[in-house]
């Protein structure tokens, strides 16, 4: 009887090793930034500390597991990293070229000097189930459609509804513009819990998603990761993205108040931060890219204001960025921010349409490179806005 005890208690301790290994888990994503003509980002999210990795495949109808597949690293300065908020830049992509893909993670239990213990791997499901795939960017394109929502501050069911009723699946690209959260103090509860994790789910792993920076990202203790889950693999995240006979600029307008504010605890320096901006702009719109698209269109979160109502974020706005957009021959710059729905026309302040969506709507644009057809869409699909310019 002892003997069976004893055979018992070591088969039970050769077996704990086994039994209380850690199964690493993928909590958020995958979902797309950053995509170009030859280059995409893929960033998720695992619950523990992993190193990550992607493979590619062409959407060409054969098993993944026909060939062994490229494979892109989680990689800065040439080393692996170690995080639990992975991201992985795509290179040598075709232009307008659909793609599979899969993301790995593998747990790391320890790094001491040389020496680093592996725990399990993790990966999206690629057996049985058709893969995420994505499309590249071509600026070959004859025509371009598009979605830009904002101000949803994590009402995660109004993001829902508006994904759905613009058609966001067939569209070119998602663009966010801003305020989509209240405070960064949570950075995953709050991003991921209140609008990423639906943006995910309905088309943000197949759909290209822009995301501008709005005013309430930047407040919060945990603002200044903002960047690791946005444009994580751009030294900015204000940038151009050209598609089709559209080129898209998108603004980083800041926050609203002077940076003296007593909001601000002595932490924001957004002032230089939009001076410095507006010499990029200046680039941008010299630039050649710029001068072929047959179609401008700025995306920024702050409209420009010049009355009494005005704050000073606004004020900025028409102060650094207004006065290059009038020389350059914008078609329609679209906004956010005041929570109500203003459009006006070109007029001496600003030389180009200013579209100013409200917080429960969706604006909805194609263009077929003659004409930019724009409306604006509630939550239950009416069109309440027009016009074609």
């Amino acid at each position: 009887m002892m003997t069976n005890r004893k055979s018992v208690v070591l088969a039970a301790l050769l077996m704990l090793p086994f039994t209380c290994v850690h199964a690493i888990k993928i909590l958020h994503g995958p979902y797309l930034q950053d995509v170009s003509e030859t280059e995409a980002t893929i960033v998720w999210v695992t619950d523990s500390t992993s190193v990550g990795w992607v493979e590619t495949a062409p959407a060409d109808g054969s098993s993944f597991y026909a060939a062994v597949r490229p494979r892109f690293y989680d990689t800065a300065i040439g080393i692996k990293r170690e995080t639990r908020v992975h991201s992985v830049r795509l290179t040598g992509l075709r232009p307008g070229t659909q793609y599979r893909y899969r993301i790995y993670a593998q747990e790391v239990l320890k790094h001491r000097g040389i020496h680093v213990h592996y725990g399990n791997i993790t990966a999206t499901a690629g057996y049985g189930v058709p893969l995420p795939t994505f499309r590249t960017l071509d600026k070959s394109k004859p025509d371009v459609s598009f979605v830009v929502v904002n101000d949803i501050h994590e009402h995660k069911d109004v993001l829902g509804k508006l994904m759905e009723v613009s058609d966001c699946k067939t569209r070119d690209m998602v663009f966010f513009n801003g305020d989509m959260l209240s405070l960064f103090d949570d950075a995953e509860r709050k991003l991921f819990g209140g609008f990423m994790d639906t943006a995910v789910q309905v088309f943000a792993k197949e759909v290209p998603l822009y995301y501008v920076r709005g005013n309430h990202e930047t407040r919060g203790q945990k603002a200044h990761t903002f960047h690791d889950y946005v444009c994580p693999r751009n030294p900015n995240i204000y940038f151009t993205v050209e598609q089709g006979p559209v080129l898209f600029i998108c603004l980083d307008t800041g926050e609203d108040k002077p940076d003296t504010d007593i909001e601000y605890a002595g932490i924001t320096d957004y002032d230089n931060y939009r001076s410095e901006q507006a010499e990029w702009l200046k680039q941008v719109v010299a630039s050649e890219a710029f001068k072929r698209a047959k179609h401008k269109v700025v995306i920024a979160h702050v409209p420009p204001r010049y009355d009494n109502t005005a704050w000073h974020g606004d004020l900025e706005v028409g102060r650094k960025f207004v006065p290059i957009l009038n020389e350059a021959g914008i078609d329609l710059m679209i906004c956010g921010h005041l929570h109500r729905f203003v459009y006006e026309d070109a007029n001496a302040r600003h030389r180009f349409p200013l579209l100013v969506n409200t917080n429960d709507a969706a604006v909805v644009a194609t263009s077929n490179g003659d004409k930019l057809e724009v409306k604006v869409m509630g939550t239950d699909g009416k069109v309440s806005w027009s016009k074609t310019f």
